[in-house]
């Protein structure tokens, strides 16, 4: 599915306010059912067909239902995308994108590298992004050109490395698996190759690390919009490129790569696109 286009929605000062501390409810609602199923023996059912696997639990389902139900109760009129649930369209032009459990593989080994996403798109691009970490209680904020980081009750603002060249980089990917066509492999081992420290795993996590500027690129490959929507704005805001493997716009997820600089982010492109 691609995110539906529309003519931009204005937003005031106090709509913007308003908008925030709804989806702070709503992430707060969230880390109840999350926590309470983390580290505990739970059912996972597996949404993939064949020898696949994606993974799917009572707490993907409770926490997108209980964000869904907070956010709407004070904005009825905007539309809600998760990943558990059929979308919604309001009339307003606005569209909340969550992924409720983003990493459930993370959530259902025990690991904390996973994360819950709100993004708000305005019909041409994603104007506030959210990511929460209840685990280490880390909560990611972008709105207006910043992108802040919350945590044990202070908030720092966040600024990526403005690593230049690629043989410096730190690179993450979620697992080399993720690259199952030869043309999507060959780019991911070139890359791999080219940087001077390669780490795999975090989900979403690995984004902040690169927000907070301990990570300098992260690639991956067949994303939903409820996968990338609501990083664009954290990655971006503190200094960093989000896109497509080919320079465009990585709302509707697919092929994604984010960058620390765009001086970097032009170098990894150059490797994506050599042939």
């Amino acid at each position: 599915m691609t995110l539906p286009r529309k003519p931009a929605v204005p937003l005031d000062a106090a709509q913007t306010q308003a908008l925030l501390a709804t989806a702070h409810r709503a992430l707060d609602a969230a880390r109840e059912v999350t926590l309470r199923y983390f580290r505990q023996p739970v059912d996972v059912a597996n949404k993939a067909d064949g020898a696949a696997f994606d993974p799917v639990t009572i707490a993907d389902r409770e926490s997108e239902s209980i964000i869904r139900e907070v956010l709407a109760r004070d904005f009825p009129e905007i539309g809600f995308y998760g990943e558990e649930h059929a979308p919604e369209f309001g009339d307003s032009g606005l569209l909340w994108v969550v992924d409720p459990i983003d990493g459930t593989r993370a959530f259902v080994s025990g690991m904390p590298m996973w994360g819950t996403l709100i993004g708000l798109f305005d019909g041409q691009k994603v104007v506030m992004g959210f990511l929460d970490q209840p685990v280490l209680d880390e909560r990611y904020v972008a709105y207006e050109q910043q992108a802040i980081l919350m945590s044990a009750g202070s908030s720092q603002t966040l600024a990526t490395r403005q690593t230049t060249r690629v043989k410096d980089a730190t690179f993450y990917c979620t697992t080399p698996d993720m690259f199952d066509d030869e043309l999507s492999a060959s780019r991911f081992r070139l890359l791999r190759d080219s940087v001077k420290l390669a780490r795999y795993g975090g989900d979403c996590y690995a984004y902040a690390l690169l927000a907070m500027g301990f990570v300098d690129v992260v690639l991956d490959t067949d994303l939903k919009p409820y996968d990338i929507a609501a990083l664009i704005p954290i990655i971006e805001s503190a200094g960093g490129v989000v896109s497509d493997w080919r320079g465009g716009n990585a709302v509707d997820g697919g092929q994604v790569v984010a960058s620390g600089s765009p001086g970097l982010h032009a170098e990894v492109l150059a490797l994506l696109g050599d042939s």
